[in-house]
């Protein structure tokens, strides 16, 4: 949340536009769900601050998914007016052609953040690189562990894996997405409840323990 504050911040500052980036899979997709989530929260951030926002994406059915992600945010920010200055693209069905035509958006638009949230591809390297060339503070979240590193490497800051979708949950405070998480917490809890009873047992009560009890009891 600070992060995110500190680079619509800087845009402000700049008076220059945010760049978002869904990833490089559509709707269907959970971690693209999860982006969106956070869209919306940047979106409603951007409304209130006055911030242009550009959305760049290489899946057709996302524009108006995302515009109508980024149209609700502006409503309930009280600024609906501005939602001419967001720009949703659809630059091309390949996603390394898109991280390129989404890094001469950075560069000629003079973008001041870019946030590169949901499912990537090898082409992660290319969106963020693209990122670095122009300047730009950079925040990243994927749950595509072999991709993580490559953000790691370029970006200022990184969501990894799981936290993107709790990330998505708290900034979005949709009751469905923070009960999904806080059942999957619980349940981690309890499996690692079962875990440390059942290395205590076996510690206690292993075959060949000097104080097995239950080798004593039961073997003839």
């Amino acid at each position: 949340m600070v992060a995110i504050d500190e680079a619509i911040g800087r845009a402000a500052e700049l008076g220059t536009p945010v760049l978002f980036n869904p990833g490089t899979e559509d709707y269907t997709n959970i971690q693209t769900l999860a982006a969106l989530g956070v869209l919306g929260h940047v979106a409603g951030k951007c409304a209130v601050f006055g911030v242009p926002l550009i959305v760049t994406t290489c899946k057709p059915v996302m524009v108006p998914i995302c515009e109508d992600v980024i149209r609700s945010s502006y409503d309930k920010a009280g600024r609906p007016e501005l939602m001419h200055t967001s720009e949703v693209r659809f630059i091309s069905t390949q996603s390394d052609l898109t991280a390129l035509g989404a890094a001469a958006i950075m560069k000629d638009r003079r973008v001041a953040s870019v946030f590169l949230f949901g499912s990537y591809d090898y082409t992660s390297l290319l969106n963020s690189e693209g990122g670095q060339l122009a300047g730009c503070m950079q925040i990243a979240g994927t749950g595509e562990i072999y991709q993580i590193p490559f953000f790691i490497a370029s970006c200022d800051y990184v969501v990894m894996v799981e936290e993107l979708f709790a990330c998505s949950s708290y900034l979005s405070r949709e009751p469905v997405m923070m009960g999904s998480v806080a059942g999957q917490d619980y349940g981690k809890l309890f499996l690692l409840g079962i875990i440390a009873v059942g290395i205590v047992v076996s510690t206690l009560y292993g075959i060949g323990n000097p104080i097995n009890g239950f080798e004593r009891l039961f073997v003839f």
